[in-house]
């Protein structure tokens, strides 16, 4: 339930601000995105999108905790205290007055994937497409840091936006580990692919923390601190860790056995065609893209034999390792049979994609050689599309619980058992839900017959 205590200017304006911006959410999604939550706005890619090098920024996925701020950059300021020996104020003017740096790199969420995990595990069930390839540019963090004269006491450094929670949920802060804050890669940036960092990807100021999962990249940065010990937020010590090993699939592991996410692994995916795909004897032209963390991408086979056999797919050229990489394969089928078409990367450190996905229970990391089943036939089978299941009315104490902070699209997405809603619910209570005691159970029913586990 709801906190009774007076609620701050801020966490006002936020709120009020975010309720305003609700329609706006409603009146429609970028061209072609796919919705994972209206509101806050969760926006995936679809797989067409793997076809440009730069993802242009209206087919650039977008992941936010909480409702997008509003931000008059007339009126914002960058702080930057703790562990230094001058406190900073800066204004853009200020920042734009140090070294310009431009990157090209990967962004990924740390939960893309999740919604091909089996068994389920709760939270947004991106498929493919959160994840894009972007043109960052902005200052090198270290050089903001050696202003201030970090001191020798310094450990992790603090990144806090101008985002407030939703409800009574976390405020979203991450830390960086000191040398990679230090990296001369690591950067704050103003722009993206030539133009003003747009709004919904953190204007005025982004962390990009190039090779590593997108939960670091922090957006709408107001605040830096420096820390001279580990930051004990929920987003550290709780969200955004992994087991760092294969564990039993539906296991629960407490959060102090596992590490914060720091790089992304190696992974790539055939973009030209879906699974069941139909195509006509002749040439077939397959593409995708790959890429990977602190170590880039060496080189992609495809296999058209289900992995007996491996071939080197074209790739382009280099342009920065923290990129990803376009290729191509050209096939010639030799008959008209089912193919099951394989793709897998190799890091420069010699890593490689696995066969079976290890499991972890936030769905964090998701990277199983990539697998589509295509049909090499002259008969064109046409394609039947599944009917729509049927509306089932939603209880008014559910829309009262479930809906006021975010839409229905959250919750209809996910695939739970009895156990994970019951987990799901008691977190969405702690963080305000509105929702009676004596309801819970029925709620619980009601999540578990409307949305329970995918049939095997």
């Amino acid at each position: 339930m709801h906190s009774n205590h007076t609620l701050s200017r801020r966490r006002m304006f936020a709120l009020a601000a975010g309720v305003a911006a609700m329609p706006q959410s409603f009146a429609g999604p970028k061209k072609g995105m796919i919705v994972r939550s209206a509101r806050p706005e969760d926006l995936e890619m679809p797989l067409s999108g793997f076809s440009d090098f730069i993802t242009p920024v209206e087919h650039f996925f977008v992941r936010s905790h909480h409702y997008t701020p509003a931000v008059e950059l007339k009126d914002w300021r960058l702080s930057v205290s703790g562990e230094v020996a001058t406190a900073l104020t800066l204004t853009m003017d200020d920042l734009k007055k140090l070294p310009r740096v431009e990157l090209i790199s990967v962004l990924e969420c740390a939960g893309n994937g999740r919604g091909l995990y089996e068994p389920s595990v709760p939270g947004l069930q991106w498929d493919f497409g959160s994840v894009g390839n972007g043109r960052w540019a902005g200052v090198r963090l270290a050089d903001v840091l050696k202003r201030a004269g970090i001191k020798t006491s310094a450990k992790e450094i603090l990144f806090d936006g101008a985002d407030v929670p939703v409800g009574t949920m976390p405020e979203f802060k991450r830390t960086v580990p000191l040398a990679k804050a230090m990296h001369a890669d690591t950067i704050l940036a103003f722009e993206m692919n030539g133009e003003l960092l747009p709004v919904e990807h953190g204007f005025p100021l982004r962390l990009i923390v190039p090779g590593w999962a997108g939960d670091s990249w922090v957006k709408w940065i107001t605040k830096i601190e420096v820390l001279d010990k580990e930051f004990d937020g929920f987003f550290m010590k709780t969200a955004y860790r992994h087991p760092g090993k294969n564990v039993v699939p539906g296991s629960a592991i407490d959060p102090a056995l596992m590490s914060p996410l720091t790089s992304l692994r190696i992974k790539s995916l055939i973009a030209s065609h879906t699974n069941g795909a139909v195509v006509a004897p002749g040439p077939v032209k397959l593409t995708g893209a790959a890429w990977g963390g602190d170590s880039p991408v060496a080189g992609v086979d495809v296999s058209v034999d289900g992995g007996r056999n491996w071939h080197a797919a074209l790739l382009n050229s280099t342009r920065s390792p923290y990129s990803w990489r376009l290729w191509e394969y050209r096939w010639s089928p030799k008959s008209e049979a089912y193919y099951q078409v394989m793709v897998r990367a190799r890091s420069a450190n010699g890593e490689l994609q696995p066969f079976v996905q290890e499991w972890n229970p936030s769905g964090y990391g998701h990277n199983v050689v990539h697998t589509v089943g295509i049909n090499v036939s002259t008969k064109m089978l046409p394609v039947t599309m599944g009917q729509k299941a049927a509306e089932v009315a939603l209880p008014p104490e559910y829309k009262a619980a479930c809906m006021t902070c975010h839409a229905n699209d959250v919750v209809e997405q996910q695939r739970l058992t009895r156990g994970q809603w019951e987990k799901e619910v008691e977190k969405m209570m702690r963080w305000g839900a509105e929702l009676k005691p004596d309801y819970k159970n029925h709620l619980i029913d009601f999540l578990v017959n409307r949305w329970g586990p995918r049939s095997r």
